[in-house]
């Protein structure tokens, strides 16, 4: 009688849909340019060739990690405990934070579509190996089942990219 009072009755929601952080070019994971993520060292995955330089979350969620200072990367975490890192292309750390713009912090609660980064793809493009940017589960082996839509083209907050069912 208590649970159902308290809700210790209600079962979590373990399905996540991850929608497009960044509108662009689909890539599979495999044809990262980067062996780290192409052979899902740090987990399932995709890639984005973006066409417009903003970074939106991909589903409800807590932001756990704005790589700072550099503000190339941002992880993401669902109530049910799926975490992604959004890395915005490949070797930018170097770049110290030039050409990105970070829009919030550590600890942050967003809604799906709420804009994380801004970045200069030009400015990217000229100074490192490449713009593709990684999106990665990287508790991969905490979900049951990872379902990677196939895709040519995305637009953020809209396209779902892939399902995850957690354990």
């Amino acid at each position: 009688m208590f649970k159902k009072l308290f809700g210790g009755n209600k079962s979590k929601d373990t399905n996540v849909d991850i929608y497009a952080p960044i509108s662009g070019e689909f890539v599979s994971i495999e044809d990262i340019p980067d062996p780290v993520f192409a052979q899902k060292m740090m987990g399932e995955g995709f890639g984005i060739k973006p066409t417009e330089g903003v970074v939106v979350a991909p589903f409800d969620g807590e932001i756990v990690n704005v790589f700072k200072p550099s503000n190339h990367a941002v992880g993401i975490k669902a109530a049910n405990g799926l975490e992604v890192l959004i890395h915005v292309g490949l070797e930018t750390v170097q770049l110290g934070g030039e050409g990105f713009e970070a829009l919030v912090n550590t600890g942050d609660v967003v809604s799906k579509g709420d804009e994380l980064l801004k970045f200069d793809i030009e400015t990217i493009d000229k100074k490192v190996k490449s713009v593709i940017s990684p999106v990665i589960i990287t508790n991969t082996d905490d979900a049951e089942d990872i379902q990677i839509e196939s895709l040519s083209t995305l637009v953020k907050a809209e396209t779902k990219a892939i399902e995850v069912k957690m354990k």
